[in-house]
């Protein structure tokens, strides 16, 4: 979402929209202005509650604090304001109050919803608050419209939340193709430390259960026991969470995968390296053979699309938004979220036809162009366009 909203704003700034994004602050050190963004766009940090990270469900406590921030901000800057493209249903919550006040109109976007979440979620630690799923509800209802990232996303309002779909418009988030396009393997390998002999499979994201990554590793068990690699030097990068810290400080799931890699046998496979900078994770998605997406929810899948930008294949769950994003036998396969004998048989499938696996990547380079962000902003703004006041 963040990547998401930054690449947006900065485009919207290219194409001569001022846009101002307002965010909480957690960290006081950080200047609550910052000119990060191009062409005079801002992020204005709001403090809200204490000046630190916070889990979500706390968040909605300072609420109102938020909105009392940004409506000081904007008088004491003399600004008004067209419309709200609020992300996330907070923001959204936000946006609705804002719009009384100011009486512009509100686009949301809510990146994941709520009930998928819940479907599949393995305990009652990963579900969602009845709290998010009313809010969603109501900005389902209330908002001027809805930007959804794919035709699932809009399946998933109309079935699960019972609710009409006629003011939400589908449009795809984008990538950024001058950062991300392929770079020459070897020159990728070269930058990021790999063997250039290695064959590399990739995960790149957030290190949570419903993302999969347990599945992908009994995968490359798997393809261990097979022989795939028995002359090839091969390793499994994963790229998210912070891989550095102490097993106090080490998220849950973090531990659970960890042991599973152990108990597999995958310690001199499997490298976690932690959170990786978006300015460097080009060369990653094109130093690897493959790029994995074994989520068992994915509203869209941006992991998924900035890989295809660098020429590679992508094995991702038939799940939400990648049915859509990923071209099963053109640009990488799909395979049934949580079916390790899947997942091996496309990943083998790849790994030993050089030909297939070259022919995917160039594809999906091709293929990814189609969402450079400057088309997908044309779209945005078309999308503003009906919600304004028409001018002479």
């Amino acid at each position: 979402m963040n990547v998401y909203v930054r690449d947006l704003t900065r485009e919207l700034g290219r194409k001569g929209v001022g846009v101002d994004v307002f965010t909480r602050s957690q960290d006081e050190h950080v200047p609550h202005v910052l000119h990060d963004l191009g062409y005079g766009n801002r992020i204005v940090h709001i403090r809200a509650g204490p000046e630190v990270p916070m889990v979500k469900t706390e968040l909605i406590e300072y609420l109102p604090k938020f909105l009392e921030g940004i409506i000081q901000f904007s008088q004491a800057k003399g600004l008004t304001y067209d419309l709200i493209h609020s992300h996330y249903w907070l923001s959204g919550l936000a946006a609705l109050d804002m719009r009384d006040l100011w009486s512009v109109p509100v686009i949301q976007m809510f990146h994941t919803l709520a009930v998928m979440k819940n479907r599949v979620a393995r305990s009652e630690h990963e579900a969602e608050s009845t709290i998010r799923v009313d809010a969603e509800k109501r900005l389902l209802r209330e908002v001027d419209r809805v930007v959804a990232a794919t035709q699932a996303e809009v399946a998933q309002i109309q079935w699960l939340y019972q609710i009409g779909t006629e003011n939400v418009v589908v449009i795809p988030p984008g990538v950024d193709t001058s950062h991300f396009y392929p770079i020459a393997n070897d020159e990728a390998k070269e930058f990021a430390g790999i063997s250039q002999e290695k064959r590399i499979i990739l995960y790149v994201g957030r290190i949570e259960t419903l993302k999969g990554i347990d599945t992908l590793l009994r995968a490359i068990a798997q393809l261990i026991e097979d022989g795939v690699f028995r002359n090839t030097p091969f390793g499994l990068l994963v790229i998210g969470g912070d891989a550095n810290l102490s097993v106090e400080d080490t998220n849950a799931e973090m531990l659970r995968l960890k042991e599973i890699s152990e108990s597999l046998g995958l310690g001199e496979v499997v490298s976690f390296l932690g959170k990786c900078d978006q300015d460097i994770l080009h060369y990653y998605y094109s130093a690897a053979d493959i790029v994995v997406v074994p989520s068992h929810y994915e509203s869209f899948g941006l992991v998924a699309l900035e890989a295809m930008a660098c020429g590679t294949p992508v094995v991702a769950s038939e799940t939400g938004g990648l049915v859509f994003l990923i071209r099963d036998g053109e640009t990488g396969f799909h395979v049934p979220a949580g079916d390790v004998d899947s997942l091996v048989d496309r990943l083998t499938r790849l790994l030993q036809d050089d030909v297939l696996l070259a022919r995917l990547g160039s594809q999906a380079a091709a293929y990814a162009k189609g969402y450079d962000w400057a088309q997908i902003t044309d779209q945005i703004l078309d999308l503003y366009g009906t919600l304004l006041p028409k001018t002479a």
